[in-house]
């Protein structure tokens, strides 16, 4: 039930009938018409822009066309009110029996109410964390990793079919380096004292794996050269690194679906097949590419390389998939492992990167969209940087790690659902500030504690009563009389339940996560202050002497709690039936 679309569609029928009567011409465009919370809420309860968007085509005035439209929507028994403001919106009021309905489909639908068909089963694929397999994932990933399970949530919920993929990138040199930094800590494991040269990885964590080598092998590689280990020690190790990122995403609560190997990709024809697709669009071509910005021309050696015409797909110079010496660049792989998924069938992609892989925004969507023809988005997502703070300073770096803040590192400290709210707390391209100490604090400025805390209280009510002998089951509450919610204050809790089903399909239409967490903290404001009016207002108060009373104002509060229980269940956070 999405009331703002099901007023928007009596907007529209309300222009079709303006249409047939000769007061709009034919032809008109209604798909920019929306109805929408009004920016100031004593304006009313909805506000069309209808009149605005409408006026230059109608070539009318667009409080004209207003002044027409309000009587025909007062024609509707929910709209007691339609208001022209300013140069032609209209503001609308709605019966509170339409809010009070509301309330009660929310009880019937529980935690599904707003889930949207939205989607229409598409099939889209989230690739997220996506981190080198070369050891723990650190605080960066751990923001990737929530924002992409969330997202992968919210598209579920609005009616996509989603899966979730990790990249294992598995077919660098980075696996080499972490291969020879677990043979150090195996040397170690017999008895030998060892350094680890620079760029080798020294954090203790790879302490246990170079145990584990020990075990398996003994001392068949001890001081072997590396011809004779690097390839099982590699494979070894990274797999290692896999299962210590398996437990590290698990500690969130995040499960994938899949997890893809760029190694798969070697030696199996993929990446040939791939950049054929490319050549046989005419996209493939041998040329010498201009210099760098910012390079003087004598640091520049012009080679003729194999190109891809990214250009005409958007991007800003066309990109190298093939070295002069033949070997494929880096870009080559993620051609094909783009390749891949479009083969596999999705209808959309998102990718989600860290900050630092901004450049490779418009090469990728360059690929994706010759390969599919463009019939396949791509969407990429980019994660800025958390600043993590404790006692007012910054979070000191994490021995185990060596160079840096482990996800173990945050969850250990303040668990998992703090954690995964708390990186929903600012849009994804907006660096955030993870204060240790204030996502602990039990107050309305942790947003976190603010939402958890809403839920605690209605689950109170809920059980005081039951010692009460109230019978409080959502089927009694969705047919216990609602009329009697008619405080100003209880209808703008039931307006802003309202909004929730609108909320989700906007959220997964720009796929932005955030949004549930920045609505849960105002539903969660809506009750809070209705809570605390019944502190100086009896009649207000959840539990009275009438137990029908008590039964509409309580089931005012537990919808409250289905859609918090169903925001939280995307973001990924267990709802907290009591503050402790």
């Amino acid at each position: 039930m999405n009331l703002f679309a099901d007023i928007r569609v009596q907007v529209i029928d309300a222009l079709d009938a303006m249409v047939k009567a000769g007061q709009l011409p034919d032809g008109l465009s209604f798909d920019n018409v929306a109805v929408e919370p009004p920016r100031d809420a004593s304006h009313g309860d909805m506000a069309t822009n209808a009149a605005m968007v409408l006026a230059k085509p109608a070539k009318m005035k667009p409080r004209d066309i207003a002044d027409i439209l309000a009587p025909v929507l007062l024609n509707d028994a929910r709209i007691t009110a339609a208001d022209v403001a300013g140069p032609g919106f209209l503001n609308l009021r709605l019966a509170p029996s339409v809010w009070q309905g509301v309330v009660a489909e929310a009880l019937k639908a529980g935690t599904d109410f707003g889930r949207s068909e939205m989607g229409q089963g598409k099939k889209v694929m989230v690739e997220y964390v996506s981190a080198n397999p070369t050891g723990p994932l650190h605080v960066g990933h751990t923001r990737g990793a929530v924002f992409g399970d969330a997202l992968a949530s919210l598209l579920d919920f609005a009616g996509h079919n989603v899966t979730r993929e990790y990249y294992i990138n598995d077919g660098g040199g980075q696996v080499d380096v972490l291969a020879r930094s677990v043979y150090l800590r195996y040397l170690e494991a017999h008895g030998q004292e060892v350094a680890f040269p620079e760029g080798t990885y020294p954090g203790d964590y790879l302490v246990k794996t170079g145990e584990q080598l020990k075990a398996k092998v003994g001392d068949a590689y001890v001081d072997k050269g590396e011809q004779f280990w690097l390839q099982d020690v590699r494979e070894f190790s990274t797999e290692a690194m896999m299962d210590m990122i398996r437990d590290d995403l698990g500690m969130l609560g995040i499960k994938m679906d899949n997890f893809f190997s760029e190694k798969s990709l070697y030696g199996t024809g993929l990446i040939e097949s791939a950049i054929k697709s490319l050549d046989d669009k005419g996209l493939i071509y041998e040329g010498v590419l201009e210099p760098p910005k910012g390079k003087k021309p004598e640091d520049w050696e012009p080679r003729e390389q194999t190109l891809f015409k990214s250009t005409e797909h958007g991007d800003d110079v066309d990109r190298p998939v093939k070295k002069s010496d033949g070997a494929w660049t880096y870009f080559a792989p993620d051609i094909a492992y783009h390749y891949d998924k479009v083969q596999r069938g999705f209808d959309e992609l998102i990718d989600v990167f860290g900050a630092d892989h901004g450049g490779y925004v418009k090469r990728m969507k360059a690929a994706v969209s010759a390969l599919s023809d463009g019939k396949v988005s791509l969407d990429i997502k980019l994660t800025q940087l958390v600043k993590l703070f404790k006692n007012g300073e910054p979070f000191k770096m994490s021995k185990r790690a060596g160079t840096f803040v482990t996800l173990r590192d945050v969850v250990e400290q303040v668990g998992s659902d703090v954690t995964r709210f708390v990186m929903l707390t600012r849009k994804n391209d907006a660096p955030l500030d993870f204060d240790f100490d204030k996502v602990l604090e039990q107050s309305k400025d942790n947003p976190v504690f603010y939402v958890q805390y809403a839920h605690a209280r209605v689950n109170s009510v809920l059980r005081k009563a039951v010692e009460a002998d109230v019978a409080v089951d959502d089927a009694t509450l969705a047919n216990a009389d609602l009329s009697l919610l008619d405080h100003e204050a209880e209808l703008a809790l039931a307006g802003k339940i309202a909004e929730w089903p609108r909320l989700v399909e906007n959220a997964a239409r720009t796929n932005e996560p955030h949004r549930i967490a920045f609505y849960l903290y105002e539903l969660a404001g809506e009750f809070h202050g209705l809570w605390n009016q019944g502190n100086t207002l009896p009649q207000l108060r959840f539990l009275q002497d009438d137990p029908k009373t008590s039964q509409a104002k309580i089931a005012l509060a537990r919808a409250a709690a289905v859609v918090i229980a169903a925001g939280l269940g995307i973001l990924g956070v267990e709802p907290a039936e009591e503050m402790r």
